[in-house]
């Protein structure tokens, strides 16, 4: 879609071609990145990311369907062996993409040409770590399933009594790792510790 080569792509020039005209209007200037994302796979992982270096709110950049935010950070890139370049993290808001899904643990970046880039290639990616995170989902859940053994073992089925928000509070305070985690990832680690620790 964002090079618009997809053989079921409504946008033939690509999605990339269409926005950054809008971008550029409010100030991000992409004209020396290759209009096509290179899709980094972080596999397990799902990305956390705050305070972007440029946002667009709702932009209207197509008829076809309503609406899209786009954020974006500046990173530095580098194939083993070559001299790092400037790029940027592009994330249209999925809760704002209402025609494409993507993953979890997939980020999607715009860069110059890369010339000996393929596919499943190896890439080096530098991030501001207090804006930029990757969080190893499965072994947080496993953590905190972990964490949970002892108190649910003591408490039973009282443990799970209270609402999902009120646990949620509790594990901010208790455990706070558990923040990152969204809230159908809690309940499925919670599922999980009933089933295994408890007697009914």
């Amino acid at each position: 879609m964002a090079s618009g080569s997809a053989s079921d792509s409504p946008y033939p020039a690509g999605t990339i071609a269409l926005q950054s005209p809008f971008f550029l209007q409010g100030g991000l200037d992409l004209s020396d990145c290759v209009q096509g994302t290179i899709n980094l796979d972080f596999p397990g992982c799902r990305w956390v990311l705050s305070h972007p270096d440029h946002c667009f709110e709702q932009l209207a950049w197509t008829p076809l369907h309503p609406p899209e935010t786009f954020s974006f950070w500046r990173v530095l890139l580098r194939q083993p062996s070559s001299a790092a370049v400037e790029g940027w993290i592009y994330y249209p808001h999925p809760e704002t993409k209402v025609r494409h899904f993507q993953r979890d643990g997939r980020l999607e970046l715009l860069a110059p040409r890369l010339p000996e880039l393929a596919t499943g290639a190896a890439l080096e990616l530098a991030v501001d770590p207090a804006r930029c995170r990757p969080i190893p989902v499965a072994r947080l859940r496993a953590r905190l399933l972990e964490f949970l053994k002892f108190r649910v073992l003591a408490a039973q089925e009282t443990f799970f009594l209270q609402e999902l928000p009120v646990l949620r509070r509790w594990l901010d305070q208790s455990w706070p790792e558990a923040s990152v985690l969204s809230d159908q990832e809690v309940q499925l680690t919670l599922d999980q510790a009933r089933q295994l620790y408890t007697e009914s």
